[in-house]
């Protein structure tokens, strides 16, 4: 199993696309944590310059979101 994470991962790119930020750029972490803590079904102002000034968190940007922070630490 040396490329199980592949496997995991059902739609590459999806988050980024979401946030409006290109598939070149990386997603800052402070984003991330942002969207993690927001409750679902609020909006969020992005604390960065990078993609969407505002953002709509639903469920699956959350999870999303943990998943991306979880590979960061992987990397």
């Amino acid at each position: 199993m040396k490329n199980w994470i592949q496997k995991a991962i059902h739609r590459p790119g999806k988050l980024h696309t979401d946030l409006g930020i290109p598939k070149d750029d990386k997603i800052p972490i402070t984003l991330l944590n942002k969207i993690i803590k927001a409750k679902e079904g609020d909006i969020i102002t992005n604390p960065t310059t990078k993609g969407k000034k505002k953002i709509k968190v639903t469920r699956k940007l959350e999870q999303r979101a943990i998943l991306a922070k979880n590979l960061k630490k992987l990397h």
